[in-house]
């Protein structure tokens, strides 16, 4: 509806303006009303309010005659032209400003890039484990302790999995899975019975029978109903069958896993490769049918080592079932722990919870759960979802600014077509118009930014993307999100430049009162803020990245080789080792299972001290078995006593503890103390703590006692040539395995990849940043620009009155520098709420400075002064005479 130019006069019944400017034609109504409004004042101060009214009204009823109807032109073929028609104004529009064309389009596009690239990864996080049938019914169970030992985590004895099936009528199946490095689970060195080299291979688990029943696995060779169901069976994936046995069907042929020839691995069907939809990610699938790791193993309650799947029925009432595990706690658990007089059973009566987790829940909200599988944070989808949306938004706002800020020379073009006849509604549409055209261009140039950048984007997040060129929904989405954006960013412009009024404009006045605008201010605040946001954000993830990679670890991580398959050499391992020991520039060797790394075993126990078992509470500790070597290989630090000789008989039943455990075991003095599990041993040694898992937990109890095998023979060197330390490892390998190529790492890329997240989410939060400022410095480009064009006479009579050009200089930047200092006093405390919160999740973490925000502001004012200075320089630098010209 139209308003009254008229707000502080008598105005007559609104209905009868709506309704004039219902039926009456566009180019008279504005002359009509005015006279009508004359007249209903006059009226209005002879008559009064209710005849003035009256009057109005029956002059309104009497204007209604043919000529003054409304011609409806609603015809394909006038919509068709009137688009033409707008589209080749916007044309000539873009075309005559190409610098300000080139800014909206390439602003709005890097939003858009960014959006939709984030809106992919959400895509594609949010899919996860969506394709298993009636996986509206499949869950996995988990544990939950709370009280002061709390924590979740997903290991169950092998019991378990039959008790929930057969002591609960609503569990449909139940099946198991082993995800850790245990016994084959993990990696192997893997080979076909009929040749003689093997291959490195990961992506190894132990799975039931009715695991791969429960998630309907797809199989393209063998029995669904069979695959694992017979003991030393094994199913493969399609990309492992191709690679292994090419154009054949493998069902029934054999593997050999670790040289292990005595236990040959049958081969029970060939699974569709596990989509990167799915939290498993698995090629091969050992069976636990027949399986006993050690006897009592499947029957006791003492070891917890398998994942638990569980079908419901339809029927059935997840929350409800829950509920009824509780029984299950007291008949099996609560029972194993009063048998064995265990003190942990009060808590555990108290605080110990089993819980069902929907299988689609997995990947995105496992937080704080411990099951060594990786998977996403539903956090971070939050988090990106928001950047990319303000992203989109500082897009958007610079749209605006630029709209407005070349709204004195479309004021003119307004002008002039009000006063041949064009109605404001016209010229909404023709802005509209022309804002649709920048955001359906913009959408072009954004997937093309999308497709070039697609490659280093997956490299970054470490996913694989595809853009979805042939999915039903992806154009019209994105014609329809075009259409979305570009009305919402158009139409505070289009309402904007459509209000200039003709006598304005004639007078020279359009811009009067505009140079204090609230609203652009705030646009600049708000862009700022969210950059500055973004960089002091940048700068703590860094410095954490640098904290973890360079604190003192408690071991030495430098130029130790890890040579991998080592336990193939079996009873050749020793000798290796002593071939090692000869080489020049090797100091130490030592073989192991147990590293301080990731992707290296792990195997937790209950300790107490020695005849304390059943009065104590058991201790959660790492048993490690190492050789006499490891301490000094890997740079660990005995506290206090010795380190192991293994000419010493009773070192067998030797340990070395670090300080957390004996911290936990309340031992004052520990070396000659006697500590116990289903063993005694004498601890002979304390080393000091050092991280063997993710710095974001604390150091946990660690017992070490005397081994000599392992997987992986670690060496020490000290050498500025690496490559010919390597060489010389290498030639010694092949003289003891030369079917078998050499495969190692080092240690401290090992421990690296250890914080590949953060490594990720470091250099994600800098590019978003870098963005977001690109973005803003467009818009304060903008707002400068629209300044400039708004004081331009002002600063020509400056410069002819003697004004310096520093002063010019300083008068055009004062009021930006204040908006970005303004921005920072916003943005500080936030990302400092922000940062602390995420820093919460490490127990070893660097310290928020305050020098991190003051870089970050000095940064964020240097690229305020450095955008506004082109503008500013340009306008003190201009000829005053040709703006004072028509003066």
């Amino acid at each position: 509806m139209k308003t009254s130019q008229h707000n502080d006069k008598p105005m007559p019944p609104k209905w009868a303006m709506r309704f004039f400017y219902w039926y009456c034609n566009d180019h008279l109504a504005d002359a009509v009303i005015g006279d009508l409004f004359e007249l209903y004042s006059r009226r209005y101060t002879k008559l009064g309010k209710r005849k003035a009214d009256i009057l109005f009204i029956w002059n309104v009823i009497q204007f209604l005659q043919p000529f003054a109807i409304r011609k409806k032109s609603n015809t394909p073929l006038n919509h068709l032209a009137m688009f033409q028609n707008n589209f080749k104004i916007a044309w000539r529009t873009m075309t005559r400003q190409k610098m300000y064309t080139a800014i909206k389009i390439g602003g709005f596009a890097l939003g858009l890039a960014t959006c939709i690239l984030i809106s992919l990864f959400i895509k594609h996080e949010v899919s996860y484990d969506k394709n298993y049938k009636n996986g509206e019914n499949i869950y996995r169970v988990y544990n939950e302790m709370a009280g002061s030992d709390g924590g979740k985590w997903t290991s169950f004895p092998a019991s378990v999995a039959q008790i929930l099936k057969t002591d609960y009528p609503e569990v449909e199946k139940s099946g198991r899975l082993i995800p850790y490095n245990w016994f084959n689970a993990g990696n192997n060195l893997i080979r076909r019975e009929d040749q003689v080299e093997n291959t490195y291979e990961e992506k190894f688990a132990y799975a039931d029978q009715d695991l791969i029943e429960i998630l309907q696995i797809p199989l393209i060779y063998g029995n669904l109903k069979q695959a694992l169901a017979k003991p030393n069976t094994i199913v493969i994936s399609k990309r492992k069958a191709d690679k292994y046995f090419p154009n054949e069907n493998p069902v029934g042929k054999s593997l050999v896993l670790n040289e292990d020839k005595s236990k040959l691995f049958t081969i029970g069907g060939v699974m569709e490769d596990f989509p990167i939809s799915s939290h498993l990610q698995y090629d091969f699938l050992i069976t636990l049918t027949g399986v006993e790791f050690w006897p009592g193993e499947q029957t006791s309650w003492c070891c917890w080592n398998y994942n638990v799947y569980i079908k419901i029925r339809p029927d059935a009432n997840a929350a409800d079932l829950e509920k009824k595990f509780l029984s299950m706690k007291d008949r099996y658990y609560v029972s194993y722990l009063k048998e064995t007089s265990n003190q942990s059973i009060e808590d555990v009566k108290k605080y110990h919870k089993f819980h069902l987790q929907p299988v689609s829940d997995i990947h995105l909200k496992s937080d704080g759960i411990y099951d060594e599988i990786p998977h996403g944070d539903i956090r971070y989808i939050w988090l990106f979802g928001g950047i990319a949306c303000f992203i989109l938004l500082l897009a958007c706002i610079n749209f605006i600014n630029l709209s407005t800020a070349k709204s004195a020379n479309r004021a003119k073009e307004v002008g002039l077509r009000k006063v041949v006849g064009s109605v404001r509604g016209y010229l909404i549409r023709q802005f509209l118009t022309e804002s649709l055209f920048y955001s359906f261009v913009s959408f072009a140039f954004a997937l093309m930014l999308v497709f070039l950048v697609m490659p280093y984007f997956n490299l970054l997040a470490g996913k694989t993307l595809l853009i979805p060129w042939t999915a039903w929904w992806f154009f019209p989405l994105l014609i329809l999100a075009a259409v979305i954006v570009g009305v919402l960013a158009g139409v505070y412009p289009s309402f904007y430049l459509s209000s200039f009024k003709p006598i304005d404009v004639l007078k020279g006045s359009i811009s009067k009162g505009s140079r204090s605008s609230k609203l652009r201010s705030a646009m600049v605040v708000f862009q700022f803020t969210t950059s500055i946001i973004l960089i002091i954000g940048t700068f703590v993830i860094y410095r954490q990245m640098n904290y973890i990679l360079n604190t003192k670890v408690g071991f030495d991580k430098e130029q130790v080789i890890m040579i991998q398959g080592a336990n193939t050499l079996d009873k050749k391992q020793i000798t290796f080792k002593n071939e090692l020991l000869k080489l020049a520039n090797v100091e130490n060797v030592t073989i192991s299972q147990y590293f301080p790394v990731d992707g290296t075993k792990r195997d937790q126990n209950q300790f107490w001290r020695d005849g304390k078992s059943k009065e104590e509470k058991g201790v959660g500790t790492q048993k490690w078995y190492v050789d006499a070597d490891y301490l000094k290989t890997m740079g660990m630090t005995l506290k206090e006593g010795r380190n192991f000789i293994p000419e010493m008989a009773s070192d067998s039943q030797a340990a070395i503890i670090n300080e957390a455990m004996a911290k936990a075991l309340n031992l004052k003095k520990p070396v000659g103390e006697r500590i116990m599990n289903w063993e005694t041993y004498n601890v002979i040694g304390v080393v000091d703590d050092f991280h063997f898992e993710s710095l974001k937990g604390e150091i946990r109890p660690l017992c070490m006692v005397l081994g000599t095998w392992g997987n992986i023979v670690s060496v020490k060197v000290s050498t500025d040539n690496m490559n010919s330390v390597i060489n010389a490892i290498t030639k010694t390998w092949n003289t003891f395995m030369p079917t078998q190529p050499i495969r190692y790492t080092f240690l401290d890329e090992s421990y690296a990849r250890m914080y590949d997240d953060v490594q990720r989410m470091g250099n994600i939060f800098a590019c978003f940043a870098l963005l977001a400022i690109i973005v803003a410095c467009l818009g304060l480009f903008a707002l400068s620009a629209y300044m400039v064009e708004q004081r331009n006479k002002e600063i020509s009579i400056r410069l002819v009155l003697g004004a310096s050009i520093n002063s010019i200089f300083k008068l055009l930047t004062q009021n930006f520098v204040k908006l970005v200092l303004l921005s920072f006093v916003i943005a500080a405390p936030i990302a400092w709420f922000m940062m602390h919160k995420w820093l919460e999740d490490y127990v070893y973490k660097t310290k928020i400075t305050w020098d991190i925000f003051v870089i970050s502001g000095v940064i964020s004012v240097m690229i305020a002064l450095l955008t506004v200075s082109y503008q500013s320089i340009r306008a003190a630098l201009a000829n005053p005479a040709n703006s004072l010209r028509s003066e």
